[in-house]
């Protein structure tokens, strides 16, 4: 399998061979691969060629096998032969057709792109989004349609945009195969083409991916025979994004909030405006031509997400709507990951996952990405505000609350009542705790509660669009009262500084419905001394598990993917050991270019005793500090400094910086390099990230160095390409433990124990459940640490050194830990101490005066 073609650009090497057979063999035989490929591999390129050499090989072989056909014995041989040859002729000639006026698209591109370039005119533009906001349609707008259904086993049909669009439009979606809320119809023609959903983090990772994308080229799926015209048939991708990415109304986009342009795209959909104050991008019978030239647009060439987005301005049609006509016909799509995980997302998007290739690239953090997109918390503040929303809204509209709406509508703010009652009690206390467990039967001991089918009433919330028409009065309302008393009006040009309240809420309580044995609820104190109910997933199985089932195979790849037990265990522990595929590949540089060693002490051979009891001691940080200024003036170019949080980086920093019998340890640090610091959580005057980086690379290319401070877990730790002189050292401080004393980590902690127990209780073998919470434990802070020193050693040709301050480094139990055993970068490391004089870098050839090549 090693030996097959792959078409990879470049000539592999051996290890992206052993990837991408791998990979082949896992798609074929329909299993669930987890890889582990360290950086510098172009594991990117390796994953699009093994997955899409595939896909064009299966297709040729279905395409060849759907020529045979059922013998018919009763048919003579020649024409059955005339049958086979015809319907592969048109078939040829539909796939040159397409690639034909692709390649036009292509040229006509091209054409205006050289015509910009030499500073030509551009020509008329096509018309743009009008300046008029659409104004309020009155309150009948936000009277709740009536609600009668009450069947437990009544289909629900995902909430969208659809509710609110006209006839006219729904049809057009319909034939253009352009689906809102829900999958397609089953009468609809369009074949749906087997692709691979490749999935990542970020837009910015994707972007990535396309550019990488572009570097291929493939065999067509069907072949011309010998003596036919040859046929090139390039790589149809799509890439998918929010509205938050794709919106191209200016009076929408701007708003800032996800949320807020979801809500306010609807608004402008509703049936009840006037032609002129609806979006004037959305697609409609009359701009129907303007959908079939984006689908063919967006197949012509490889785009990102912002090359999608200036297509729809280009052709002055919505790309968040137009792009769905596009998801079938395309052989790859590259999609962020709420838009993947979420059902709800892929719903709406009518993606459907069935007998496709699921990869997921950076998938280390897969099992934290499901925690986060499927937990939610909700303040004191919020449920006041919200409560008097809705009492409000139904006091306004009380005489047409019929039947069941004024049923759900009590409901509603009964079980708000109660979850408000709750928070107040706890905010009553003399001394509330920072954090605790909540029983969920606490929640619900309000008047009445207990006797609320919360399956009905979430059902109801979802189908009435209940806080949706809230939002949408309370809005209507503040508006007309600020005209009344002639006070200047909010408009929807100024960013919503918050969620809809109500929506917010609503998500909330929809969480209640969620298996006791796979969330908790904790209250929490903010730092504005407001008081949180936050629900927290500790089970991610269930959420998964959907994908799994629909998809072919699905494919975990990710530069740190060990210890893949973890994923094992608490994210597939229903599939058998044979579905698992894993492969852990080793590192393309050569030993030499790697310097990696864990520091146990300073040159006083005082010990680096950095737990979170001592490592704030004032002469704990001196000497961290006259450890990092002796590494500087030997390590050359740029170096990363990566600490457990951005408290003690903080605390560090404001040490450094002060007088203490001499000149400031942080002004010596800055006289031998330019010191940089990541600002973490945006603040006034902080720069931005980019901004940062780019100061950083600066000070790098004149020849003086720089050192860059950050933290692991945080922005500069995951994504971001220190390569070369960026990064001639990483230096890790500390080991970023979680504190195990929080209520989500005791939770946790225990729901791992739980479930271990239990699992070992049915087969008899296996770890006890202690024993497995600890080295859940452990290894989640030893892949914090993986990717942080991961930021270095980009490529084949690179080299970096690796400090680990801390020693507990050294202990066998670290050292020995599933999570750093696999990375093949410093457990083979000796434990050293700091000499005095740091002859050990020089001796290793990494000091200014070196000159390593």
């Amino acid at each position: 399998m090693e030996d097959k073609d792959f078409h990879h650009p470049y000539t592999p090497y051996p290890i992206q061979r052993q990837l991408m057979a791998a990979l082949y063999e896992c798609i074929e035989e329909g299993k669930v691969g987890i890889f582990e490929s360290p950086t510098g591999k172009g594991k990117s390129l390796s994953l699009i060629c093994g997955s899409l050499t595939w896909l064009r090989e299966h297709k040729r072989k279905m395409f060849d096998d759907s020529l045979q056909g059922k013998d018919q014995d009763d048919e003579p041989d020649w024409m059955l032969e005339y049958e086979r040859k015809e319907k592969r002729r048109k078939a040829l000639q539909n796939r040159r057709d397409l690639e034909g006026r692709l390649a036009r698209i292509r040229e006509k591109e091209k054409k205006v792109r050289l015509r910009y370039e030499r500073g030509e005119p551009e020509g008329k533009r096509r018309r743009t989004a009008k300046d008029d906001d659409a104004g309020p349609a009155g309150e009948d707008q936000f009277v709740l349609d009536e609600y009668e259904s009450d069947e437990e086993t009544r289909s629900r049909k995902p909430a969208d945009a659809a509710d609110y669009l006209s006839a006219e439009t729904l049809a057009l979606m319909k034939k253009l195969n352009m689906p809102l809320g829900g999958p397609a119809a089953e009468e609809d023609d369009d074949v749906d083409e087997l692709k691979v959903f490749y999935c990542s983090r970020t837009h910015s990772q994707l972007s990535q991916f396309a550019n990488e994308l572009r570097r291929v080229k493939l065999p067509p799926a069907i072949e011309p025979e010998p003596g036919e015209p040859e046929l090139s048939e390039e790589l149809k991708h799509l890439t998918l994004g929010s509205r938050k990415n794709l919106c191209i109304n200016p009076k929408v986009n701007r708003l800032g909030s996800a949320v807020a342009i979801n809500e306010r795209c609807i608004e402008l959909q509703k049936p009840g405006l006037a032609a002129d104050k609806k979006c004037p991008h959305l697609p409609t019978k009359d701009n129907e031509a303007l959908v079939h030239d984006f689908k063919d647009h967006a197949l012509a060439k490889i785009r990102d997400i912002e090359d999608l987005g200036e297509l729809g301005k280009k052709i002055s049609i919505c790309p968040y709507y137009a792009s769905r006509s596009t998801i079938k016909p395309c052989e790859i799509v590259t999609l962020p990951y709420p838009l993947l995980l979420q059902k709800s997302a892929r719903e709406a998007l009518g993606l459907s996952l069935k007998n496709h290739i699921i990869i997921i690239d950076e998938a280390h953090n897969l099992m934290d990405a499901i925690v986060g997109i499927h937990s939610v918390s909700v303040s004191l503040q919020q449920l006041t505000r919200g409560r008097m929303q809705l009492m409000v809204y139904a006091a306004k509209f009380r005489n047409r609350l019929k039947g069941k709406n004024r049923v759900y509508v009590t409901q509603a703010i009964r079980l708000i009542d109660s979850l408000l009652k709750y928070l107040q009690k706890e905010a009553a206390r003399d001394k509330p705790e920072p954090e605790s467990i909540v029983n969920v039967a606490d929640l619900m001991a309000g008047n009445g509660v207990d006797q609320i089918n919360l399956y009905k009433l979430a059902r109801y919330l979802q189908e009435s669009k209940l806080a949706r028409k809230v939002d949408g009065y309370t809005d209507f309302a503040e508006n007309d009262a600020a005209q009344t008393k002639a006070k200047p009006v909010p408009t929807k040009d100024t960013p919503e500084p918050t969620v809809p309240v109500l929506t917010h809420i609503q998500s909330f309580l929809l969480a209640l419905m969620n298996p006791s044995a796979e969330g908790r609820f904790f209250t929490a104190l903010t730092e504005e001394k407001d008081i949180l109910l936050k629900y927290m997933l500790l089970d991610p199985t269930h959420h998964f598990h959907d994908v799994v089932s629909d998809a072919r195979a699905v494919i975990l790849a990710g530069g740190t993917m060990s210890p893949m037990s973890d994923f094992k265990s608490h994210l597939f522990p229903y599939l058998p050991p044979e579905r698992i595929s894993t492969l852990s590949c080793g590192h393309v540089i050569p030993p030499r270019n790697l310097f990696a060693w864990p520091v146990t002490e300073d040159a006083t051979r005082a010990p680096f005793a950095l737990t979170f009891e001592s490592r704030g001691a004032p002469a704990t940080i001196a000497r961290i500090g006259a450890t990092l200024l002796a590494l500087l003036r030997e390590v050359p170019d740029g170096v990363v400094v990566f600490f457990p949080s951005y408290g003690y980086l903080d605390t560090c920093v404001k040490a450094w910086r002060r007088t203490a019998g001499g000149s400031p340890l942080w002004d010596q640090l800055v006289a031998v390099k330019p010191a940089f610091v990541d600002p973490g959580k945006a603040s006034p005057g902080a720069p931005s990230l980019d901004a940062l980086l780019s100061a950083y690379g600066s000070a790098i290319a004149s020849g003086r160095g720089a050192v860059l401070l950050s933290v692991m877990s945080g922005s500069l730790s995951e994504g971001i390409n220190f390569a070369d002189a960026l990064g001639r050292a990483v230096v890790v401080i500390g080991m970023p433990y979680p504190n195990p004393h929080t209520a989500e980590w005791k939770a946790k902690s225990a729901y791992i124990a739980q479930k271990t127990d239990a699992m070992r209780k049915d087969t008899g073998t296996g770890p006890n459940g202690k024993e497995a919470a600890r080295e859940f434990y452990e290894n989640a802070t030893m892949r914090a640490v993986n990717q942080a020193i991961g930021r270095a050693i980009r490529h084949r040709n690179d080299y970096a050194a690796i400090l680990l301050l801390d020693q507990r480094y050294g202990t066998e139990r670290v050292r020995n830990c599933n999570a750093v055993a696999s990375t093949h970068t410093y457990n083979r490391i000796p434990t050293i101490s700091l000499p005095r004089d740091s002859s050990f870098i020089r001796q290793e050839g990494w000091s200014k005066s070196s000159t390593r090549t």
